[in-house]
């Protein structure tokens, strides 16, 4: 099926929409790198297994979603709808969750969270500190939908906010809009997305690129790797979003080939994207045209710089060279570029369906929006992160993260992988933004 027009995508998001049962009951488990390293796939052959011994595989659903953050005490799953969360889930475990609250209707109580301070068990997943200090926006979907399928995200609203674009909006008015939304670059220095779409878009020259780049090389970092792996449309959707924006005909995801979970969940992803007419030729019946492809880097940290990123694409040795020119007036091939991370492509469908004002209102004077982060090292919660721009890195370390275990002190954080900085603990309080970090 190909979608030729924006009432055919809102005809099929209605139609998706309506076969989602909020009462049905579904178990949703990690299906993130993290968690399958810990097992989380003989966890879900246990589910099938037992589903299908009980009788209960029409009636109950099963998805592997993606990372649910909480890594610390994965393999995580959780009951829906009641957002029963498990942690450290095995396989000799299903039998009993299928037992007691699939069927029963109650939960498992030493599956559940118990808070060090009060030694009270917590049922729901929204209530256990990690997730209750946390404002989820890009990862909202993260431990909800399946990656695997495009229905399941046009039937959460996905691809509404290309619909709007392509069916209202010249690329100037979405430019604006990302401008005023003030989202900064997610990957780097900070600089307003906006500003450098508006460069490219105004740069002479013929075809021009946009590039995302997921050569994710810090040590410790997996934010890009989980929402690729997590949501990958979310990503396609931006950078369509952005390609029209800046009058790009062609664009790259230029991804390191040790993530071959995010790789295999992206690829699919541009199929299925082709196959349902968001991607090719005259997309959703307008004069847009738009094809994306995969470029596997392999392994060299120094890629992960915009021009050495692009010498690779080229098909050269990914070394550095001197800007200027910046790759938005001569980038690959000598022709105008836009280059954004992960995460920043995945923020655009966000402004673009909800609002600037809206997105604008969630972060600080100077930064719209939420951001991600890993949390790790020695931390009692590591996993991913993600809150406010603005945010305190106390409140990160210890109220999401839940402070430093064995109780011992804070002595310092690391931000930014090797070319960030360490913050002591006399700057706890200071607000984790572009603005105030430099």
């Amino acid at each position: 099926m190909s979608l030729r027009s924006c009432e055919d995508l809102a005809r099929l998001r209605e139609r998706l929409a309506a076969q989602r049962d909020p009462q049905r009951p579904i178990v949703t488990l990690c299906g993130g790198t993290g968690c399958r390293a810990k097992g989380s796939e003989a966890v879900y052959r246990a589910f099938e297994q037992e589903f299908e011994r009980q009788g209960l595989a029409a009636r109950v659903g099963l998805v592997h979603t993606g990372c649910h953050g909480f890594c610390e005490r994965g393999p995580l799953v959780v009951v829906q709808p009641q957002q029963i969360l498990y942690l450290g889930v095995t396989a000799e475990d299903v039998p009993e969750i299928v037992a007691k609250t699939l069927v029963g209707g109650e939960p498992v109580e030493r599956l559940l969270y118990t808070d060090p301070e009060t030694g009270k068990r917590i049922v729901q997943e929204h209530q256990v500190p990690f997730y209750a200090h946390q404002q989820r926006v890009v990862l909202d979907q993260n431990g909800v939908l399946d990656p695997a399928s495009i229905e399941d995200y046009v039937s959460l609203g996905g691809y509404n906010a290309l619909a709007r674009v392509l069916e209202r909006m010249t690329p100037e008015q979405v430019i604006e809009q990302v401008l005023a939304a003030r989202l900064r670059g997610r990957g780097g220095a900070g600089f307003l997305t906006g500003t450098k779409w508006q460069l490219c878009r105004q740069s002479p020259g013929s075809p021009k690129y946009i590039i995302c780049n997921a050569d994710e090389g810090d040590p410790g970092a997996y934010m890009d790797r989980s929402l690729m792996e997590g949501n990958p449309h979310r990503v396609l959707e931006g950078m369509i979003i952005g390609a029209y924006a800046t009058g790009a005909l062609y664009g790259f995801v230029y991804i390191r080939n040790e993530y071959p979970l995010a790789v295999q969940h992206l690829r699919r992803a541009i199929r299925q994207a082709t196959e349902l007419g968001l991607l090719g030729p005259r997309i959703l019946g307008s004069d847009f045209s738009l094809n994306i492809e995969i470029r596997l880097g392999s392994g060299a940290f120094v890629c992960g710089e915009e021009t050495a990123l692009m010498a690779s694409i080229e098909g050269h040795a990914g070394e550095p060279r001197p800007r200027p020119p910046f790759p938005t007036t001569r980038g690959l091939w000598g022709c105008p570029t836009r280059i954004n991370n992960v995460e920043t492509w995945a923020n655009v469908p966000l402004v673009l369906d909800r609002g600037a004002a809206w997105f604008s209102g969630l972060g600080s004077a100077e930064s719209g929006g939420t951001k991600v982060f890993s949390l790790v090292g020695k931390v009692r919660n590591t996993g991913l992160v993600e809150v406010p721009m603005g945010a305190t890195l106390g409140h990160i370390v210890m109220d999401i993260g839940g402070g430093i275990p064995k109780g011992k002190r804070f002595k310092a954080a690391q931000l930014g992988g090797p070319a960030g900085g360490c913050v002591p603990p006399e700057h706890l309080n200071v607000p984790v933004d572009y603005g105030t970090l430099k």
